[in-house]
């Protein structure tokens, strides 16, 4: 039974969950963790994006077997790092989303960029976002929001 660490609380996986089950699926219809977004299914979107072990990954591209046992998963529902705290109170501010259905994904990329580099250039952070798309285009808000979050860390 392998068991993770999801949002900090222990989670043991039933033995009959199979290893290739994406955690996207794990997280959302084992867990009822909606904050995760599917979009693609094919690791080109960004919506599904958590960190393991403090790394963005595409959840729905991640396979149970993937995992290490006992490994830290963060969720959406879980990011509570000054950075994930900063990013989200930018994003509020600015106005970033319209629809909102990637913004999870978003804020999950951001923070994860500025857990590493409190003050990236906007190519540090187009490369960051990289693969995190937007439908409704708010690409400038959202690079907009990313600095203001900076300037709030600094």
């Amino acid at each position: 039974m392998p068991t993770l660490f999801i949002n900090r609380e222990r989670v043991d996986v039933a033995s009959n969950v199979p290893g290739d089950t994406p955690l996207l699926w794990i997280l959302r219809d084992l867990l009822s963790m909606t904050g995760t977004k599917y979009g693609c299914g094919i690791a080109v979107c960004g919506a599904c994006t958590v960190w393991i072990e403090g790394q963005p990954v595409r959840a729905c591209a991640t396979p149970l077997s993937a995992i290490k046992q006992g490994a830290e998963i963060t969720t959406i529902e879980g990011a509570r790092t000054k950075e994930a705290q900063a990013v989200q109170a930018a994003w509020t501010k600015l106005d970033v989303p319209q629809c909102g259905y990637c913004q999870s994904g978003q804020v999950m990329a951001a923070a994860a960029l500025l857990a590493k580099n409190k003050r990236p250039s906007d190519a540090e952070i187009d490369q960051a976002m990289r693969g995190n798309l937007c439908r409704c285009a708010t690409y400038p808000r959202i690079r907009a929001a990313i600095k203001e979050a900076a300037k709030s860390l600094a």
